[in-house]
């Protein structure tokens, strides 16, 4: 009897194929779903940068007409980023003007101040003064016996210490008179006093006297009177104020330019020239294209309320007639010739000029002109007038010419 074999890849085999089959059928299913639910979104995943660089990033709806905050699409992708702060307003140059006395460029307002003329002392006890780096123009001139005074005008700025203040003399009065300035004084002679009385509302000037508004004034102990009597710009300008000195547009007595070009300024140079009990002597500085100036007792000249070197930008020298007044004081006051024309050198950007001042009227400015008639022009920043007896000594040494090469490097200083 013949024992039979049962068939390979029976029934058997078939069940265990179809079991198999229908378990990785069921594992891949299961893969898939568990895959899916752990993907992120890109938009939940990708920063700011990578959207841009995926090359889809989701636009924001601009801002509705309700006036609501749109968000931005950092803080609706990623709600801890900050929110960017906006740009701050651009804040406008303030617009700027030349200055009438000066040619500085300043704000309108200031360019607009009225200008405040102060008479101050000379003698060697009031040195040194107060106010001379704050003014505009600085006049200086003979008063008793030669002897010199000064007259600071200040009009772009508002001085600190204004002083020593002393008396009036016509002449000053005629050099104020030109810009109608606000005239601060202690007293003055019979003639300055009759003119102030009669055209010091405005007519020539401004008339602060400081017999008339003491309350403006003081006395300090450190000096003896007269030579320590003090003023302020603010208390200046609330006299002007109080008078009806306002603000308004000044005319610009002359033509100021910028600064010559360093390289081409001519090295060293002096002036030199003296009144009586007063010796005055200006160097001239290249680099700072101003006139360094010495006094007697005071080597340098210093502004005693800032401490500033005096040091003008523009020299003026002129001769002038005066004589005795004979007002019958015996105090040998003097008078001017100040309406006419005159013998000059004015001296800017350490060149000197010899030309000729005019002055067509009590109020017309005293203007500058060189040896063929044409005005002369300033350069921009401060100016001294030095108003000289005709015939008195004045002597120039002129500088060295500027260096036709420029200096190692080939860099020309500007």
């Amino acid at each position: 009897m013949k024992t039979q074999r049962p068939p390979s890849g029976g029934p058997l085999k078939r069940a265990v194929a179809v079991s198999l089959i229908a378990l990785a059928i069921a594992v891949g299913l299961g893969l898939g779903v568990l895959v899916g639910s752990a993907k992120p979104s890109a938009a939940a995943s990708l920063d700011p940068g990578q959207v841009a660089a995926a090359g889809s990033p989701t636009l924001l709806p601009p801002a509705s007409s309700g006036g609501g905050e749109t968000p931005s699409a950092t803080s609706s992708t990623n709600p801890s980023s900050p929110t960017p702060t906006p740009a701050p307003t651009p804040v406008p140059t303030p617009k700027l003007v030349a200055a009438p006395l000066t040619g500085v460029l300043v704000t309108p307002a200031a360019a607009a101040r009225h200008p405040i003329a102060v008479m101050i002392d000379d003698l060697s006890p009031a040195r040194p003064q107060s106010g001379f780096s704050s003014a505009s123009v600085v006049w200086q001139a003979p008063a008793e016996g030669g002897i010199p005074r000064y007259m600071m005008v200040f009009q772009e700025n508002i001085p600190k210490n204004v002083g020593p203040v002393r008396s009036s003399r016509y002449y000053y009065i005629a050099w104020a008179a030109e810009v109608r300035a606000l005239y601060a004084h202690a007293g003055g002679s019979p003639q300055a006093l009759q003119t102030l009385r009669n055209k010091g509302n405005g007519q020539l000037v401004y008339n602060a006297d400081e017999f008339r508004w003491g309350n403006s004034f003081w006395r300090v102990k450190t000096r003896f009177a007269p030579h320590n009597l003090y003023t302020d710009g603010k208390r200046l300008r609330g006299i002007a104020k109080s008078v009806g000195a306002k603000d308004k547009q000044v005319d610009a007595p002359w033509k100021f330019a910028p600064d010559l070009a360093q390289a081409l300024r001519p090295r060293g140079g002096k002036i030199d020239f003296g009144y009586t009990a007063n010796r005055i002597h200006y160097d001239y500085d290249w680099k700072s294209n101003t006139y360094l100036r010495s006094v007697t007792g005071e080597k340098r000249q210093t502004d005693a309320s800032t401490g500033v070197r005096v040091a003008p930008k523009n020299v003026v020298i002129m001769l002038m007639k005066f004589g005795p007044l004979n007002d019958g004081s015996k105090k040998h006051r003097l008078e001017a010739q100040v309406v006419g024309k005159g013998v000059a050198w004015i001296a800017t950007n350490g060149t000197t000029t010899k030309g000729t001042w005019k002055k067509a009227s009590l109020t017309a400015p005293t203007q500058f002109f060189d040896g063929k008639g044409k005005q002369i022009v300033l350069t921009v920043g401060q100016t001294f007038i030095n108003v000289l007896q005709t015939g008195s000594p004045v002597t120039l040494k002129p500088g060295k010419a500027a260096p036709a090469d420029p200096p190692r490097g080939g860099l020309i200083p500007i």
